[in-house]
């Protein structure tokens, strides 16, 4: 069975490996929209929503988070969270899922295959799961707006889902957006490259230049931003296409790597040989 905590993101995202790695991370808050604000931590970014129905939130980040995540959302809003949506599986959006079931008595929302992986976890606690969860989509009327939730397949993992703020034009996309960084593709979990552009793509096609999003990973962005990350995949998968099919092995490719532009989107979870080799 795959370890929820052993997929690879608990070296995640560029904290020290230390015994206490999180001693020193703090929620950050950002108002993106009207009551809809963008949290940062460690782990994922997440979105929430605070009004008359109650705070809902997107992801939940690590496990050692839960409290302060609980804190900022106490400061802002005065509420515990009534919903919480987990875009996938990974750790860095889940870990939190148990103690906010147990303390705050959330409700989890995730697709069927979010759950399916975490039931086979065995570090992973029943009260965390998904309580309700979907195969195509969900719609909420809450707070004033409707939201989308909407399942890709076959993307960074095969349970991913994106959510949409109609009235406030607030996407989440989860992990089928790195801001400015090489995306982690989970080729293990029912992630595909080019089913991740093409889960971009559609993406892209459902907002507008004013659309206000909240990258998985990565500072805040717009449209403009998710466009030229697609492009970054289009093109560094275009130069890996073509080393392979003048039969370089991936070691070549790896050694002699991407054009120099594409330098400043390596960091340290996905540096450009990791990215190579996602991409070969």
């Amino acid at each position: 069975m795959r370890k929820l905590l052993v997929s690879g993101l608990l070296a995640v995202f560029a904290l020290p490996a230390t015994a206490d790695r999180f001693e020193d991370v703090t929620i950050e808050h950002n108002e993106v929209a009207d009551n809809i604000y963008m949290l940062t931590g460690a782990g994922g970014n997440i979105l929430m929503s605070s009004g008359s129905d109650g705070v809902f939130m997107i992801d939940d980040q690590y496990t050692q988070m839960s409290e302060r995540i609980a804190d900022k959302v106490k400061e802002l809003s005065g509420e515990d969270v009534k919903y919480i949506l987990n875009t996938h599986f990974h750790g860095d959006h889940v870990g939190s899922n148990m103690w906010f079931a147990s303390n705050h008595g959330s409700t989890i929302f995730a697709h069927d295959h979010v759950r399916d992986r975490l039931s086979n976890d065995d570090s992973f606690e029943a009260m965390g799961l998904p309580a309700i969860t979907f195969d195509s989509g969900i719609t909420f009327h809450f707070n004033d707006d409707t939201i989308y939730v909407f399942h890709l397949p076959a993307g960074h993992t095969d349970g991913d889902s994106a959510v949409w703020f109609e009235d406030a034009n607030v996407l989440h996309p989860g992990d089928l957006f790195f801001n400015k960084r090489f995306p982690f593709i989970d080729l293990k979990s029912g992630g595909d490259v080019d089913g991740y552009i093409a889960n971009v793509e559609q993406l892209l096609n459902r907002i507008t230049d004013d659309t206000v999003i909240i990258p998985g990973h990565g500072p805040l962005a717009n449209k403009a931003d998710y466009e030229s990350f697609l492009n970054m995949m289009k093109e560094t998968k275009a130069e890996v296409d073509a080393m392979k099919q003048n039969g370089m092995s991936l070691e070549e490719v790896q050694a002699k790597g991407l054009s120099d532009k594409w330098a400043d989107w390596s960091w340290s979870f996905i540096n450009e040989e990791r990215w190579i080799a996602t991409l070969y």
